[in-house]
């Protein structure tokens, strides 16, 4: 039996990078997977790619800010499939500048989209994971939530938020069988670095004891693992996959 195996599967930001991979993974695992991002041309690209798999899905344009937007597709889904077994929390930005330069426009859209973002889609789903008596929350943070960042004063904020939201919501919704969990991606190859120079790279892979930049399906490996049964007393937890850039 495939890990996921009927699992209705929610995954925000599913169209590239690390939301796809993670959307391909649970869709080989055999969960029903709900591809929400931004752009409906993305959101039909990656519906396809999931569809081939053999899996059961179906897409959604939704931006995670908008909380109407939010309700609706958790409405629908519920709706059609009658529960909500997981939810990944992945939709994220970023907008760098150090403290001094940045703008009050950049602080307020990172936090917007990685922190407000991710209380809306939990918020959304949690009473039908409370009545179902079962339910995942995995939220998607960053080694720079733990660790801080030069230029991400934003970003780092609002990763080290949803480690909160993660200790928080572990505590208040695990007596209803609900697990809450977090994964803190180290440098990961994914669409996001296509403008840093190679010279840049090159450092971010020396920092790394494995000597190399992290796979999109590296971390969805972790989330479909948190996502499965075999995770089953894993509560509260924040999982660093970094290649151990932190040791």
């Amino acid at each position: 039996m495939k890990r996921l195996e009927g699992k209705i599967s929610i995954i925000t930001g599913a169209a590239q990078g690390i939301g796809l991979a993670t959307a391909l993974k649970f869709a080989r695992e055999g969960s029903t997977v709900i591809i929400c991002d931004v752009k409906q041309a993305a959101v039909d690209e990656a519906l396809k790619l999931c569809q081939a798999e053999g899996a059961v899905a179906v897409g959604f344009v939704m931006d995670v800010t908008q909380r109407e937007m939010v309700d609706a597709v958790v409405a629908q889904v519920k709706e059609r499939f009658g529960r909500i077994d997981v939810l990944v929390n992945n939709a994220g930005i970023t907008q760098d500048a150090r403290l001094q330069k940045m703008t009050l426009e950049q602080f307020d859209r990172v936090i917007d989209v990685n922190l407000r973002g991710v209380f809306h889609c939990a918020q959304a789903v949690a009473d039908t994971m409370t009545a179902q008596g079962s339910g995942v929350i995995l939220n998607a943070s960053s080694v720079v939530g733990i660790y801080g960042n030069f230029g991400q004063t934003n970003y780092a904020a609002s990763k080290f938020g949803v480690i909160g939201f993660t200790k928080t919501w572990s505590r208040e919704l695990g007596p209803k069988g609900v697990r809450v969990n977090a994964v803190a991606p180290g440098f990961i190859s994914t669409p996001i670095l296509g403008t840093i120079p190679d010279k840049v790279i090159q450092e971010m892979e020396h920092r790394v004891p494995l000597r190399r930049l992290g796979q999109p399906e590296e971390i969805a490996n972790v989330y479909a693992f948190l996502a499965s049964d075999e995770a089953s007393y894993i509560n509260g937890a924040v999982i660093e996959v970094s290649g151990g850039m932190s040791v």
